[in-house]
């Protein structure tokens, strides 16, 4: 049996990560890839996996996770400050839905019982999918991201009420309809309030006795013991896990150990989080799909539709605006997770037939698998389907007014991205008197600097017209202060191309753009990361009572060399060797020199490590002294050499060093 079990979980495993990286390359979301592994090994296919309910019920555990996660981000005064999204806006849509499928299937011919149990299991959304997306896309706390999760509150807990209802149209609630969600309801609030009391009282000092014993072992062991207690009380009084995960997540979002335990369980989250999207794409019956493909597609197509315009009109009734609006109701248009047990328990109880479960199980999975991309897409298509509306006399990428408002300035700086870091140099720039100009995509912030009174227009940088029209053949020099580098490379062209002999600086997270960018003609590079270190290091000498000239000359020897003394540094074991994106980042890397080593007695530009794209830093000799690394330099046994370069790059010079 156990046999079995640890069969069908390594191929499923293994089937996920061979699709997963695909996916990857293919830059889509890993989500999708985990649905389409499911698909691939599920009954429907190869056939690898079978009877998955063992692996099923341990994946649950991922949305217990997950809901845990997201409690921390929502503390219990923040959802009651929302309670007007939560339990209006999200009322609301749970109730409109639910009707309108139900007339729906009433008019093709359902049952009652069916009917009403097909229309709240698509009535539902994936609580899985959206916040994980939106979470990854740094989306979560976004406008629309918080209405998406407002509306997502509600339904997990309207799910428990169906599950009821489920039982009560099968006769197996003996107290009646209305005294066994009367029960359920009290129970909920009777737990709710005990659970919170503990995490008021209780679990702060209990991670306090934790984290000083400054074991990672014994912290990750609580916190996840304290999910699944959660999840299995809610559970014990008939409520669901994954609301006993959330409430959990809340009990701890007011400590300040909130941000410890997300980062420590986000590894057990995720990977049971991708188990389930595999079983949940083991579900979907090919073989159905095709037989019924017509009504699969209209069902599909209808129901996306359907409830992205419900959503929609919903939040303009309530107050939000149209963009954001209609970015909620993108994220929130598919069918959920908690709809696959609802049909389950009513085909237990005979309540709806196979054909029309499957035909719905069908409809919700497909309507899954392209949510991460309408996720992804949310922003490019509500801007396509409804213009952003002007509003405190902002005009998006008006370039006459651009031009009319700024037709006066004369050596100004033109600051592309008016975040934080645009905004700090704003402010230095006109406590000194000296004229400034911003343009920034953010429609939200522009309204709200425009209201302050600052200088700064709705655009695209990297259009030649806007540029035009704030000045710049007049301007002083320009200032590109986005982090994201295709970006800022794209607006560092732009530039060159208008003004080649405009000073343009330009701000980077890290050094690792650093040389593509003064090649792109970049007059100035600015890493954060690296200044901040030589701000530090300015403090220490200070400290030292080093004189202040000599601070300020070592400090901008340091930024004449372009930084290189600060290249990279040495990974510990927490360190990612990648970024967000996939790319390497660079590392430190010593390697000492054995007797016998390849490299002993050899010059460092006999050993060709250019050519692997790897870097000496240093030589340090057995006597402490360190060397630069000149071409002609001869190692020697002891001796420890300093690699500069990508993870992969400084492993492929060290085997070349001790082996040749």
């Amino acid at each position: 049996m156990h046999g079995h079990f640890f069969h069908q979980l390594l191929t499923i495993l293994t089937a996920s990560a061979i699709v997963v990286a695909l996916f990857h390359r293919l830059r889509m979301p890993a989500t999708l890839g985990y649905l389409g592994a499911g698909v691939l090994i599920g009954p429907g296919m190869l056939g690898l996996v079978g009877q998955q309910e063992d692996i099923t019920a341990r994946a649950e555990f991922g949305v217990v996770f997950l809901l845990f996660s997201l409690g921390l981000e929502f503390s219990l005064s923040r959802v009651l400050a929302m309670r007007r999204l939560v339990f209006g806006l999200g009322g609301s849509q749970v109730l409109i839905c639910t009707g309108a499928f139900f007339l729906i299937g009433r008019m093709a011919g359902l049952e009652v019982a069916s009917a009403l149990i097909i229309g709240g299991a698509l009535a539902l959304s994936s609580t899985a999918i959206v916040t994980r997306e939106l979470g990854q896309r740094g989306e979560l706390h976004a406008r629309h991201g918080q209405v998406g999760v407002a509306i997502l509150l509600f339904q997990d807990l309207a799910s428990v009420l169906f599950l009821i209802l489920i039982a009560a149209l099968a006769g197996v609630a003996g107290d009646g309809l209305v005294m066994e969600l009367g029960q359920t309801f009290l129970r909920g609030v009777a737990l709710f309030l005990v659970l919170m009391a503990i995490g008021q009282w209780v679990l702060p000092r209990v991670f306090f006795e934790v984290a000083k014993t400054r074991s990672e072992e014994l912290f990750v062991l609580t916190a996840l013991v304290v999910a699944l207690l959660a999840a299995v009380a809610t559970e014990h009084f008939g409520l669901s896990m994954a609301l006993g995960g959330f409430i959990a997540g809340m009990m701890l979002g007011e400590s300040h150990y909130r941000h410890q335990i997300e980062a420590e369980i986000r590894p057990f989250r995720d990977v049971l989080l991708g188990i389930f999207f595999v079983s949940v794409g083991m579900l979907l019956d090919l073989g159905m799909l095709l037989r019924h493909w017509h009504w699969v597609l209209l069902l599909t197509a209808g129901l996306l539709i359907f409830k992205t315009a419900l959503i929609t009109m919903l939040g303009w009734v309530f107050g939000e605006d149209r963009i954001t609006g209609l970015r909620a109701a993108l994220v929130l248009a598919q069918g959920g997770e908690f709809g696959f047990a609802m049909l389950a328990l009513a085909g237990s109880y005979a309540l709806v037939d196979f054909t029309q479960s499957s035909v719905v199980l069908a409809v919700i999975i497909l309507t899954m698998a392209v949510t991460p991309l309408m996720v992804r897409y949310n922003a490019y298509l509500a801007e396509r389907v409804v213009k952003p509306r002007p509003r405190t006399g902002i005009v998006p990428q008006n370039t006459q007014l651009m031009a009319e408002s700024t037709h006066a300035l004369h050596d100004h700086v033109i600051i592309c991205g008016f975040g934080r870091v645009g905004q700090a140099v704003g402010r230095i720039l006109r406590r000194e008197d000296i004229p400034y100009v911003a343009i920034d995509e953010d429609p939200t912030r522009v309204n709200e600097v425009s209201v302050a009174g600052e200088n700064i227009h709705f655009g695209d940088a990297k259009l030649r017209a806007v540029l035009e029209a704030l000045g710049i053949e007049r301007a002083r020099m320009a200032v590109i202060s986005f982090s994201d580098f295709p970006q800022a490379m794209s607006i560092l062209r732009q530039l060159r191309t208008l003004r080649p002999d405009l000073p343009v600086l330009v701000r980077t997270a890290d050094d690792r753009n650093l040389e593509q960018l003064q090649a792109a003609g970049a007059t100035e590079v600015v890493p954060e990361t690296l200044e901040a270190s030589l701000t530090l290091a300015s403090h220490v000498l200070a400290m030292l009572d080093m004189p202040l000239e000599r601070v300020t000359e070592s400090i901008q020897g340091v930024r004449e060399e372009r930084y290189r003394l600060l290249h990279g540094y040495f990974h510990g074991r927490r360190s990612r060797v990648t970024d967000a994106q996939g790319q390497a980042l660079e590392v430190l890397h010593a390697v000492a020199l054995p007797d016998g080593a390849r490299a002993v007695g050899r010059r460092l530009d006999e050993l060709g490590l250019e050519k692997i794209g790897a870097s000496v830093q240093a030589v340090r000799h057995p006597d402490g002294t360190e060397r630069e690394p000149e071409p002609e330099l001869e190692l020697g046994q002891g001796d420890v050499v300093i690699l500069h370069g990508s993870a992969h790059q400084v492993e492929s010079a060290e085997v070349r060093l001790l082996r040749g």
